[in-house]
């Protein structure tokens, strides 16, 4: 059995394979007794209908990746969604996409190299992105739907890690982060409900985590909240305004922050 993957800064150990069943489960839970043409606020023109068929096709895609043992950018995307002619199919679909997931994960060693957009060269980096993408989508599914939105504190933490980590390579799908730059100024994300502390570093030739300690006094401007509310903030379900996060700094440099960082 492979060890759990494991998440930057020290953080909990997360299962990113074993969470992407869970929150498929939790999708599909959602969906029981739902109209899919509900339309989904944090996903503008999407209903709940494309918002299945985007996270049942990201799972296959990225199993198809897996099989493949990619070592370069795929150059073509066809898969085989075997997508139902019917929408009261859409759900079990999206339960054997996980399904399709887990096959290719028990088939593929985490610590594989293999081509990522992201900073990680493994297979591990698909995992991962394939959690983050689900769960995202899940709690889009939730809000649509005037549920109450959960989302677990160890993932909340490992996906506010994983976007900021990945963002500087989105660029070429998301073209506004190329203007994430400046003259050496600094943006804090800090969890008010436990560990987890983010420096994001602007210069005039882009941006990253900082790898210095995060203290006080080393950010320009910075947001406070709680993991699961930060998480919804860096992938713009939240603003940083709103009555969740205390804030304070250079607003300026927030505004430009979540102008240009959404993907």
């Amino acid at each position: 059995m492979n060890p759990p993957d494991r998440s930057a800064h020290g953080a909990t150990p997360i299962d990113h394979r074993a969470a992407i069943a869970v929150e498929t489960a939790r999708f599909v839970a959602a969906l029981e007794n739902a109209d899919l043409t509900t339309p989904v606020p944090s996903c503008p023109g999407w209903t709940l209908a494309d918002l299945v068929k985007h996270v049942g096709s990201v799972q296959r895609w990225f199993s198809t990746l897996l099989h493949a043992r990619i070592q370069e950018p795929p150059r073509r995307r066809e898969v085989d969604l075997r997508l139902p002619f019917r929408q009261d199919g859409y759900a079990d679909w999206l339960t054997e996409s996980a399904t399709v997931a887990a096959r290719a994960f028990a088939a593929t060693d985490p610590h594989l190299p293999m081509w990522a957009w992201g900073v990680d060269q493994h297979a591990r980096f698909w995992a991962r992105r394939m959690l983050f993408e689900t769960l995202l989508h899940r709690a889009d599914a939730d809000l649509a739907l005037g549920r109450r939105l959960t989302i677990d504190r160890p993932l909340a933490v490992d996906g506010i890690d994983e976007f900021l980590v990945n963002l500087p390579h989105a660029a070429f799908f998301a073209p506004k982060v190329a203007d994430l730059r400046g003259p050496d100024r600094t943006i804090r994300f800090r969890a008010t409900d436990g560990d987890g502390d983010w420096l994001v570093r602007l210069r005039p030739d882009g941006f990253g985590l900082d790898a210095a300690p995060v203290t006080a006094e080393t950010a320009d401007a910075s947001v406070q909240g709680t993991a699961a509310d930060l998480l919804l903030l860096v992938y713009g379900r939240l603003r940083h305004d709103a009555e969740v996060f205390a804030h304070d700094g250079d607003t300026d440099v927030l505004t430009h922050w979540f102008a240009n960082s959404a993907f």
